[in-house]
């Protein structure tokens, strides 16, 4: 019984944690990570193909899309 209540509990942290991160919206610069990771994984996998191709296209596609979200944020007027 006491695993089961140590499961629960982290459970429980890990899900107020991850509600936490939703409490604001996100920023151009974070919106350019996701999709520059995504965009990059799958084009990194169809051009090279595995794990490494995978993970490097990701990477790349991370570091880019966090760039020019981190533009777009500065060219935003300030509210």
């Amino acid at each position: 019984m006491n695993i089961r209540l140590t499961v629960i509990a982290s459970v429980v942290c890990a899900a107020t944690l991850a509600l936490g991160g939703c409490a604001s919206n996100p920023s151009s610069a974070q919106i350019g990570t996701g999709v520059g990771a995504v965009v990059g994984g799958v084009a990194g996998n169809a051009v090279f193909g595995g794990t490494l191709g995978t993970v490097g296209g990701a990477a790349a596609g991370a570091l880019v899309g966090n760039d020019l979200g981190k533009d777009r944020d500065q060219a935003k007027p300030r509210r």
